[in-house]
């Protein structure tokens, strides 16, 4: 008897996630400031996009979604860090201008 609702309760919670979307799940295994440019660097727009609004919900800790300005302005911030990062693995949350020079 517990062997079927453990399994009738897997599949109520695999439906639920089908039907809230391929973006729903992609928003919560989003890494955001964790994420490391090798990865980034590969991400389309859209995810992209998810990636730096996550990691700016991070750094200000708020739930609040941050104006379009401030993502679009860290998305370029973000993309020129990222491209010249000598180690590919550093987190988009500490690409700075120094890992362009120096393997950190």
């Amino acid at each position: 008897m517990n062997a079927t609702v453990a399994r009738t309760g897997f599949t109520m919670a695999a439906t639920a996630l089908l039907l809230t979307g391929c973006t729903d799940i992609e928003r919560a295994l989003n890494q955001g400031g964790d994420t490391p440019c090798s990865e980034y660097v590969t991400q389309d727009a859209d995810t992209k996009r998810m990636t730096i609004t996550k990691f700016v919900k991070q750094q200000t800790g708020t739930e609040q979604e941050p104006s379009g300005t401030v993502v679009d302005a860290t998305i370029v911030t973000v993309d020129v860090m990222c491209a010249g990062q000598r180690n590919a693995q550093t987190p988009i949350k500490n690409a700075d201008v120094a890992g362009i020079f120096v393997v950190k």
